[in-house]
């Protein structure tokens, strides 16, 4: 197992150093979702919620938060992402959103959080923009599905 790394000699919190590490290709993928009344699901869909396009601002503010994860997350590196993307999956048996992020950097750590950031924000900007309507909203199952690159390896979630 991994000692924790994040600790300097007295015991606090430190930014791990990854000035040794070598620049590789890296990518994480995050899936989350946000339960909501039909009614709902219908507004958003059929663009009928006051606040404008709400799949559409939720895309960009996804992407944005990508972007700036270092300044939320206090030991989180501040990276050069080379590419983030955000798909949604309406639902419409289940009256869900399914969001997933996928970002990509080539540098000395990976994106994790920031894809697990994006999904997140992603959900909260939907949530934001439709709780005059339906403040019942549910977002879940926000979790790392795949990481490429770096010295640990790869990782694909198992799904059951």
């Amino acid at each position: 197992m991994d000692q924790f790394t994040h600790f300097n000699e007295e015991g606090r919190a430190k930014m791990v150093e990854v000035g040794n590490k070598l620049n590789t290709k890296r990518e994480a993928v995050a899936t989350g979702s946000i339960y909501m009344m039909p009614e709902t699901l219908n507004k958003i869909v059929d663009h009928e919620i006051s606040k404008g396009d709400v799949l559409a601002v939720s895309q960009v503010a996804g992407i944005m938060a990508a972007k700036k994860t270092s300044d939320m997350i206090p030991m989180c590196h501040n990276i050069i992402l080379t590419g983030a993307d955000i798909h949604f999956n309406v639902d419409k048996e289940n009256n869900k959103i399914d969001i997933q992020a996928t970002v990509r950097t080539t540098g000395k750590t990976g994106v994790e959080i920031e894809a697990l950031n994006a999904v997140s924000t992603a959900a909260l900007t939907i949530y934001d923009m439709c709780k005059a309507v339906d403040r019942g909203m549910e977002i879940t199952d926000i979790k790392l599905v795949k990481k490429t690159g770096g010295k640990s390896g790869d990782f694909i979630r198992d799904e059951e």
